[in-house]
């Protein structure tokens, strides 16, 4: 239930200004969209489909998940998994910041700020309901709108690194997401790569 709807919706406007300032773009249904704007909107939606009831807290988390993302590029950091591991954790830091500014802005108690704030920061995935519900969130919209161009992105000679990547998101994901993937309409192509990432996953 959302407490204040007015100041949930102004929320909502100020996180998708942001994004909307994004200049790269993505292509859906013949119209070009922010890239982070477009995926902010997708996060939310699938939220909906996943979780119907989810609390006010989560809703916030999945519309900023990955709010002005493109500010801090990978290619700040070094290629390797160290230098990933370092981009995301900084990462999660500037999402949160932002986020917990914009939600100051528009009247947030510090409490509900720092919830969301420790789900954009992935924090107890493992222990917290909602933590989770995001991260499966993040997968099914990978999943769903990301995988194709994600599949074709690597060459033949990559593909055990497109598989690796695979099951770790695969991993991350509750059974609740997985039944929630499978039912997904893939391509026939698609649904061979998955079921080698699933039959050792």
């Amino acid at each position: 239930m959302i407490a204040n709807i007015a100041r949930f919706e102004r929320a909502f406007v100020k996180f998708d200004a942001a994004n909307a300032a994004d200049p790269n773009q993505d292509v859906f249904e013949g119209v070009a969209y922010p890239k982070e704007l477009l995926y902010a909107k997708r996060m939310t939606t699938m939220l909906k489909h996943f979780e119907p009831d989810a609390s006010e807290t989560l809703q916030l988390a999945a519309r900023c998940q990955h709010i002005c993302r493109w500010q801090i590029s990978r290619n700040s950091y070094p290629m390797d998994r160290i230098g990933y591991k370092c981009w995301r954790m900084e990462l999660y830091k500037f999402h949160s910041e932002i986020t917990g500014e914009i939600m100051r802005e528009v009247g947030y108690d510090e409490e509900m700020i720092a919830n969301v704030q420790a789900l954009l920061r992935k924090e107890r995935l493992k222990t917290n309901p909602e933590s989770q519900s995001l991260e499966d969130v993040v997968g099914l919209v990978f999943l769903q709108y990301y995988l194709v161009d994600f599949v074709n992105k690597y060459s033949y000679f990559e593909e055990e690194k497109l598989f690796n990547i695979l099951r770790k998101t695969w991993k991350k994901m509750s059974e609740k997401g997985h039944i929630t993937a499978l039912k997904f309409n893939f391509t026939p192509e698609l649904r061979v790569v998955l079921n080698k990432v699933l039959a050792v996953a």
